[in-house]
């Protein structure tokens, strides 16, 4: 990826990702994205990596790992009481020339594995729509899983807007959401029966590593206090309910994996902001290989940021497809909208 094409990636991220969310990030973005130094920086990250994430969780992650420099008062997840911002991007330069060799390294072998675990708002919902449809158990596989921790969704509980909790009532981990548009989805109270549950991922983030609990955190934007509480209490609640991972090609293993899977089960397979970094000829090679599952057993495809930001629904029942469109979701799961009547 050129200069110019960063250059752009760095205004969307602002436009579109950190704009209403985090000012900070808003402002490093629209500022990285006129200067060629950093610019060149970013030419040392891997391939597919989304780079604004990737080149800002690592600052991020030096930064909690103790650098000393000035930057660190612009960001409230380090300091009680942070600076301005507008006087933030010197210093980010700055570190940024002085930390260069490090930066680079994080950027050439750090995957950005964001388990932004608001995100379960919208899967619950959905879940809730699976079961009701096929009233079977669900087999559930996610693909691109880190560190596992939306695997986890029906040990949390949930609330949109009003004070009906759903979910695992007895939970330490509380999520809220809004949803957004006409209709409103059904919701159990408790959660519908998992009887499998299995992530796979080219790289698992091991919560018991201290360098990789480090790195989440870092992906969390230095504004969002909620989101590293909720991070830190479901990471207490994975270790206390562990989940099977699997190092490797989601894509590759699916039909072997789906092979392992409980008869009379529905096969849920999902992922959620993944699809973004997977090759194109592989998202082909993904639905191929669901249709012929599909052929054979019912399966449920949930999935965003595929073909579109949209959250999609394809499915197979008695081997007849079908596809629904939920609506557009909020990157950090703080609304999603629900247009399955």
């Amino acid at each position: 990826m050129d200069q110019s094409q960063l250059s752009v990636r760095f205004k969307n991220f602002a436009d579109i990702e950190c704009k209403g969310s985090s000012r900070l990030y808003e402002l490093l973005s629209r500022k990285i994205a006129e200067d060629d130094e950093i610019l060149e920086l970013c030419s040392f990250a891997k391939v597919g990596q989304p780079v604004p994430n990737l080149l800002l969780g690592a600052v991020h992650y030096l930064l909690l790992k103790g650098r000393d420099h000035l930057l660190r008062d612009y960001y409230p997840s380090i300091v009680p009481d942070p600076k301005e911002i507008e006087g933030a991007f010197v210093h980010f330069k700055d570190f940024c020339q002085i930390y260069r060799d490090e930066i680079i390294s994080l950027l050439t072998i750090k995957l950005v594995q964001t388990n932004e675990v608001r995100r379960c708002a919208y899967l619950y919902p959905t879940f809730c729509y699976v079961y009701n449809k096929i009233q079977k158990p669900l087999s559930l596989i996610e693909i691109g899983t880190s560190a596992g921790l939306q695997l986890l969704w029906n040990h949390y509980n949930y609330s949109y807007g009003n004070n009906v909790v759903y979910g695992n009532k007895l939970s330490n981990v509380h999520i809220t959401s809004e949803v957004k548009g006409d209709n409103v989805p059904l919701l159990f109270k408790e959660s519908p029966p998992v009887v499998s549950k299995l992530g796979i991922d080219l790289h698992i983030s091991d919560l018991s590593n201290s360098e990789d609990y480090l790195w989440l955190k870092s992906l969390i934007w230095p504004e969002h206090k909620e989101r590293k509480e909720l991070f830190e209490k479901s990471a207490k609640c994975f270790n206390e309910n562990p989940v099977e991972l699997l190092e490797g090609d989601g894509v590759a293993l699916l039909t072997e994996v789906v092979e392992t899977l409980p008869k009379n089960t529905a096969i849920c397979i999902f992922h959620t902001h993944v699809a973004n970094q997977i090759p194109e000829d592989l998202k082909y090679d993904l639905l191929n290989k669901i249709k012929t599952i599909g052929s054979k057993r019912d399966v449920f495809h949930l999935y965003n940021n595929m073909w579109d930001r949209n959250l999609h629904l394809d499915y197979f029942i008695d081997g007849v497809e079908y596809n629904q469109t939920i609506g557009s979701t909020d990157g950090h799961g703080r609304w999603f909208e629900w247009n399955i009547e």
